[in-house]
């Protein structure tokens, strides 16, 4: 059992969550995983396993998936003021000319073995996680320096992810991953509001800020497939481009070899989905919107589900991505993507197709990519995070999730599909 030395929440949460009926384990540290599971079955015995998780995790998406911030807070308790040791690798791969290859760490299921299953998977598979995070507006509207869970809860996965040599690659998302129109849920005091609003940009600012302060880290994304915004509120994107670029300054002043980008979702950059919004000729690029944001850009950054356009993997055309090369001389990088391994209504999917899929960035972007995400190793339980969303206020765009359940390469239960050796097999070269 790999050891890992766990950080607990500051007190005043412990005893809040111990109010409502969980369990805390006796102050210790360093603590093994194995030591924590009774711990969780405990809190599972106090109170609802669905209420533990809206009381700990806190909802971010990529696309169409909610990541939730990990439940270690509950597992291990350890001084309020306890250091925070979170484990580095001897080489850290952005220190290399590779390619840093992972996933988002979303566990298939909401439990600790899920969770724990997934990090050792990516950890064989992989060498980063993206973290993908909503913004938590009303915490961080005054200050950058807000005491918030959000923060706890991201030191615990650092610490679990550090001690499998993983290393984090984060995008903050202001926006509804399911439905790129609207922002993430906002305070009643910021509702209505747009990138334009005092509040929205501060907290926008200041969360950044905070995760900057907190973890250093090499890469940083200011938003998500930006590019729909655009496309559904041309009025109030030059809002946040203006609130990207004092980010960005105000990011470089505080960690200067931090890399500083958003992703475009390509597809729909590219003039590709037939229900998307089309601006032009078809595979013709809208490249304004991508280069509205130079020279305070680090990293073209793209997500590509192309299973919306294509009927099959192997029908994605040669020249596909390339014109993202000739394009810029910047680093480029998929911060996600993927198909799926069987038709989900109303796309095509087959085993094929994963592997087809990879192939195709692989040859036509690989030598140029900094980092290469897929979506997620494990297929997801897609139906449990459907009624998850649902009953957290996204009823009308739950149903989309539904289309992302099989773009993993491993079944939930840990079956490798075929694709699963052509992407170690791309890694390794």
């Amino acid at each position: 059992m790999k050891k890992n030395i766990l950080i607990c929440s500051n007190q005043k949460y412990l005893e809040q969550v111990s109010s409502r009926g969980a369990f805390c384990a006796t102050k210790r540290s360093p603590t093994s995983l194995g030591d924590c599971r009774t711990p969780l079955r405990c809190v599972r015995n106090g109170i609802n396993e669905i209420a533990v998780f809206k009381l700990l995790f806190t909802n971010t998406k990529s696309i169409l998936i909610p990541f939730f911030a990990l439940i270690l807070a509950i597992l291990a308790c350890g001084e309020a003021d306890m250091p925070l040791i979170t484990p580095t690798p001897a080489v850290s791969v952005f220190d290399t000319a590779d390619t840093a290859y992972g996933f988002f760490p979303n566990p298939p299921e909401f439990t600790i073995e899920s969770l724990v299953a997934t990090l050792d998977g990516i950890s064989e598979h992989g060498d980063v996680i993206l973290v993908q995070r909503a913004i938590p507006w009303a915490d961080f509207i005054e200050s950058p320096n807000a005491e918030a869970q959000d923060i706890i809860d991201l030191k615990n996965l650092m610490i679990m992810a550090g001690q499998r040599n993983l290393e984090p690659i984060f995008v903050i998302d202001p926006l509804n991953g399911l439905d790129r129109r609207q922002f993430s849920p906002l305070p009643p005091e910021l509702e209505g509001g747009n990138f334009g609003t005092p509040g929205i940009r501060a907290a926008f600012k200041n969360y950044a800020i905070s995760l900057v302060r907190e973890f250093h880290p090499r890469y940083i994304g200011l938003a998500s497939e930006i590019n729909t915004y655009a496309d559904a509120h041309p009025e109030d994107f030059p809002n946040f481009v203006s609130l990207y670029r004092e980010v960005y300054d105000a990011i470089k002043t505080e960690s200067p070899k931090t890399q500083v980008f958003v992703t475009f979702q390509w597809d729909d950059l590219n003039n590709a989905i037939p229900f998307g919004t089309l601006d032009g000729e078809p595979f013709q690029p809208k490249w304004e919107q991508i280069e509205i944001f130079e020279p305070q850009l680090d990293v073209w950054a793209i997500s590509s589900y192309p299973f919306v356009v294509f009927e099959r993997a192997a029908d994605i055309p040669a020249d596909y991505y390339t014109p993202l090369l000739s394009r810029t001389d910047k680093p480029l990088a998929v911060a996600e993507g993927g198909v799926n391994s069987r038709p989900i209504e109303p796309f095509h999917g087959t085993p094929q197709d994963q592997i087809d899929h990879l192939n195709a960035i692989d040859t036509q972007l690989g030598e140029r990519l900094g980092f290469w995400i897929q979506l997620v190793l494990f297929d997801i339980n897609a139906e449990f995070y459907r009624d998850f969303l649902a009953e957290n206020g996204m009823e009308t765009t739950a149903d989309t999730i539904l289309w992302f359940g099989a773009i993993g390469l491993l079944e939930t239960d840990g079956t490798p599909k075929p694709a699963l050796a052509t992407w170690d097999s791309i890694r390794k070269k």
